[in-house]
């Protein structure tokens, strides 16, 4: 059974934001980071490390559902962790996300 894990509230991120959170995965297999974002209220999540070379994807700028890594400037789509745009050549993991009751869970 997959692991839904409370990341953030909605109250936590306007539209248009994103945020860089680590999850304790609670099995020995130690701490995951993910990126979260508002798409106009919608909310996405990926893999927090640029697969280029590990940029926060969390802190990186967001237009629409495209974050741009802050460290050489790789696009990726939120909405399903395509790369866009080089000099990143590998998608970044998405996962699924649930708002339930104002809380923000990401299906691990």
């Amino acid at each position: 059974m997959p692991e839904r894990v409370t990341v953030a509230t909605t109250d936590d991120l306007a539209p248009g934001e994103g945020m860089a959170v680590t999850v304790d995965r609670g099995d020995g297999d130690g701490c995951v980071g993910i990126a979260v974002f508002n798409v106009d209220g919608e909310f996405h999540a990926v893999a927090n490390r640029c697969t280029h070379v590990g940029g926060s994807l969390g802190n990186g700028r967001l237009a629409g559902t495209v974050v741009t890594c802050p460290l050489h400037g790789a696009k990726f789509d939120v909405t399903t962790g395509d790369v866009l745009q080089p000099p990143a050549d590998e998608p970044a993991r998405a996962y699924d996300v649930e708002v339930d009751d104002g809380e923000v869970v990401v299906v691990l």
